[in-house]
């Protein structure tokens, strides 16, 4: 309401003050979520994001990343609708980095048209990574018999309950190569000259904000409010976008799945959420955090 009365305000008595929409990212990547737990996705960002972009008057959208990664289809999803909405509506990308953009967290990253990290954030971390276990030796000592049936002789590939085979790694490796590639070819896409001739800057490496601004993974160094005072005036606003919080909203979900369900749809959901955990606590983990 306050913006449309200010627009309706003849020019000389309206305020020039800029205001920036900004989102913040943060937590793991992975597609789903519950009620118990929201991780970032395309599903849970999306309105998020168009509400940033149609933000009226702003020269340019902030996003606050602080995410380990996680998958890499979503990773590229958000930056796919990040950059076509900034091509769409002429928005500049600002990326602020907080404790780490790593992996699929620094994919989002690269659609900034500018990233700015802290001395001490995390950036990097450009590679694939898979982890499984193996309880074929477990389950033996407890007196379980595994039995597995199927139709299709790679529908078994890489059992936990059953010995690791040769053939099934070497398939597993050459799906991450050709997802590492795409990961790579995307930040140079988007860094180009920018980047150092570093030989361990696509090996899954990860470095500090301050290394990764001499390594071309960052722009600058610095936090958000007051980059933003310095680039857009003392008199800049930043707005935070967030997502409907009434009770149609409480209802449904975020951006429209439902929250009801009885005390099965319940327990399983809680238990998905401690899995989900489990998870996310190894994504951050990795970076000391």
């Amino acid at each position: 309401m306050r913006r449309l009365f200010s627009r309706l305000l003849p020019k000389s008595m309206r305020s020039n003050a800029i205001t920036i929409p900004v989102i913040r990212l943060h937590g793991a990547i992975m597609s789903g979520g519950s009620q118990f737990r929201q991780n970032i996705s395309l599903a849970t960002t999306a309105g998020l994001i168009e509400k940033a972009f149609a933000f009226p008057d702003a020269p340019a959208v902030a996003i606050s990343i602080n995410s380990p990664g996680g998958s890499p289809v979503q990773s590229r999803l958000i930056f796919k609708r990040i950059r076509d909405l900034a091509r769409e509506k002429n928005r500049r990308v600002l990326v602020f980095v907080e404790d780490v953009a790593a992996s699929g967290g620094y994919m989002i990253a690269v659609a900034g048209d500018e990233i700015i990290a802290d001395p001490s954030s995390i950036v990097g971390s450009i590679g694939v990574v898979s982890a499984s276990f193996g309880f074929q030796d477990l389950i033996k000592k407890i007196g379980v018999e595994r039995r597995v049936y199927t139709a299709g002789k790679n529908k078994a590939v890489l059992d936990p309950f059953q010995p690791e085979k040769k053939e099934d790694v070497e398939r597993l490796k050459k799906l991450q190569l050709e997802i590492h590639q795409t990961f790579i070819d995307l930040v140079k896409d988007r860094r180009g000259a920018k980047l150092a001739d570093d030989p361990d800057l696509f090996t899954g490496m990860f470095w500090t904000g301050g290394k990764g601004l001499e390594l071309g993974l960052v722009d600058g160094l610095g936090d958000m409010r007051a980059f933003l005072k310095d680039r857009y005036g003392e008199k800049t606003r930043l707005r935070l976008i967030t997502a409907p919080r009434g009770l149609f909203a409480r209802k449904l979900g975020i951006f429209g799945s439902s929250m009801g369900g009885g005390a099965p749809e319940l327990a399983a959901a809680a238990a998905e959420s401690v899995i989900d955990a489990a998870e996310e606590r190894a994504l951050w983990s990795r970076f000391g955090l």
